[in-house]
């Protein structure tokens, strides 16, 4: 696990950070930004949080644990994917992070930060895919504003 590789973006928002908040604890949105991935948690700081589905065929089971929960402010979480390669053990575990800063009461921006990859490649993946992520993100919150 190399801890210097971090795929990270952020993106302004026209919603209220509660509705981005939903966007991103929400299980059923969650698979709408997440490629149909299905998160299960209840979000407790140190309780875990699992991610399944299929991608290219191949069924996956990712997970980790709630590190940080600030209701409309920040979320992180511990995590590990089988497609790393790694062994599943703490020290090969990324933080992702994310979080919400409020301008005003219709304006925000989210940001998405994941500090850890196995490779060059792991990290460079993620960040091309994080662009789709966080225009969807931006596409539900907006379109809850509505």
């Amino acid at each position: 696990m190399d801890r210097s590789l971090i795929a990270s973006g952020s993106i302004h928002i026209n919603s209220t950070s509660e509705r981005i908040w939903d966007v991103l604890t929400n299980p059923e949105k969650i698979k709408t930004y997440l490629f149909g991935t299905e998160v299960k948690t209840d979000w407790k700081k140190g309780n875990p949080i699992t991610f399944s589905g299929e991608y290219n065929g191949h069924t996956y089971e990712d997970k980790g644990n709630v590190v940080e929960h600030i209701p409309n402010e920040s979320l992180s979480y511990s995590y590990w994917s089988g497609f790393s390669g790694l062994e599943d053990k703490p020290e090969n575990y990324s933080l992702v992070s994310l979080s919400i800063t409020k301008f005003d009461n219709n304006t925000c921006e989210f940001t998405w930060h994941q500090q850890g990859f196995a490779s060059q490649e792991g990290q460079s993946h993620t960040q091309e895919g994080l662009k789709t992520i966080l225009e969807q993100i931006k596409n539900l919150a907006e379109e809850e504003s509505m």
